[in-house]
């Protein structure tokens, strides 16, 4: 599932944002695939956040062994051609025999190398601390002082160094949106864009994993989080897959997955005084969105749950949503919002069809209660919601769900703040 966050910054510092999400239900995408709908392409933002689960299929190859990495550089290539259109730059790379020349071609190569063909800075640059130097001790709340090399790890963004070169930022400098950051997880898979010119704005970049799948530790379930600060902001994107079910009991599983993705996660410490304000876990952040399929149910019966999709009764479905029925019981996400739903449940579809699986003879043995797994929600001030919808790609199980954000930013200029 596509989640698709959509920032917009403008001068006064209020940056549009576009979340996506996209369940591809074990498929590999294809080159004729067009995103230019699900990203909005001719309404432009500032900063696209897309989180995608189940890009591979859940198996034990990928789950215990190597993750295959071919279908989020599948995806990394579909989001440049929408994003950047006039200026794409086609990811260099061996070209599949038999392709033909002039199409779109996932080429054969790694998915560190293609991060990093896809950025316009150095990846050094964005982790690291860029704070100004020898601030007075009466200033050291709102910054921290410059530092050291980063404790981060360098496979959390890309472990290739970055050199210019025929991959590096010398060959994207002619591209609209620049890669900030990309991570894969066996089947989940977050990626970060923004406009070139605010690149420059980014920095104490870290991302951080937890697995909350096999053994309540493995990659199969669980959330890739990326935490950055543009300008003087501290932004936080979650994106993850919660524990699956429907049947009585199974929310308080999904309950407990984002309990533990809170209290776990924990983003490595870049800043060496003890008085930055650089967050490392994801509530200390100014503004947090979180995005993915967190599988929570409808708490009617099939059948029940079909009469109100006849009449789209949107308001008594979600009456009955789980996620709303645990957060206004103070069980989960509480202090987050979450915009008001005005389409139908995104799961669970027949393949390449706009039925809900169950509703046929063939699709009888894979029925699940209708259900709007697909969500995004929102935590922090100066965060308003423009728009929360779902698309009608037919690609997979689920339907993509939107969201479209104003964010506001605290800059520096001229020595003072500004927002």
């Amino acid at each position: 599932m596509i989640y698709h966050i959509n920032l917009c910054f403008r001068e006064k510092k209020a940056r549009k944002l576009l979340v996506r999400i996209y369940l591809s239900g074990g498929k590999s995408p294809d080159s004729k695939l067009n995103l230019d709908d699900i990203l909005q392409v001719r309404e432009e933002s500032d900063i696209y956040v897309l989180g995608f689960q189940e890009i591979v299929p859940l198996n034990a190859g990928n789950v215990l062994v190597i993750e295959d990495n071919e279908p989020a550089v599948k995806w990394l290539t579909l989001i440049n051609r929408s994003l950047n259109k006039a200026n794409y730059v086609p990811l260099r790379g061996p070209r599949p025999v038999g392709s033909p020349e002039g199409s779109l071609v996932f080429p054969k190569i790694k998915l560190r190398k293609a991060s990093k063909a896809l950025r316009t800075e150095n990846k050094r640059k964005l982790k690291s601390c860029n704070c100004p130097i020898g601030l007075e001790r009466k200033n050291s709340k709102e910054f921290c002082f410059r530092c050291p090399q980063s404790q981060t790890n360098e496979n959390d963004i890309s472990s290739e160094d970055d050199e210019d070169g025929p991959n590096g930022p010398s060959s994207a400098n002619s591209i609209k949106y620049s890669l900030v950051a990309s991570k894969q997880m066996v089947g989940i898979f977050l990626t970060v864009w923004m406009r070139k010119e605010l690149v420059q704005y980014v920095s104490h970049l870290r991302i951080s994993c937890v697995g909350r799948g096999i053994l309540g530790c493995l990659g199969n379930k669980g959330c890739i989080s990326v935490s950055m600060l543009f300008h003087k902001t501290a932004l936080c994107f979650l994106c993850s897959h919660l524990a699956s079910g429907e049947k009585e009991g199974d929310e308080l599983r999904r309950n407990s997955d984002v309990i533990e993705i809170l209290r776990n996660t924990q983003f490595p410490r870049i800043c060496k005084t003890s008085n930055s304000r650089v967050p490392e876990k994801i509530l200390d952040h100014d503004r947090v969105i979180w995005l993915g399929d967190l599988n929570y149910r409808i708490a009617l019966s099939y059948s029940d749950t079909g009469k109100l999709l006849k009449e789209r009764a949107w308001d008594t479905l979600y009456n009955n949503d789980q996620l709303k029925i645990e957060r206004e019981a103070g069980r989960v996400f509480k202090g987050w919002k979450e915009g008001k739903i005005y389409f139908a449940p995104t799961y669970k579809y027949s393949l390449n069809s706009d039925i809900y699986a169950g509703e046929t003879v063939e699709t009888k043995n894979k029925r699940r209660t209708p259900a709007w797994c697909d969500r995004i929600l929102w935590r922090g001030s100066e965060i308003y919601q423009l728009s929360y919808e779902r698309k009608e790609s037919r690609f997979s199980d689920h339907r993509p769900v939107c969201a479209t954000f104003w964010v506001s930013v605290e800059a520096m200029e001229d020595g003072s703040k500004r927002r």
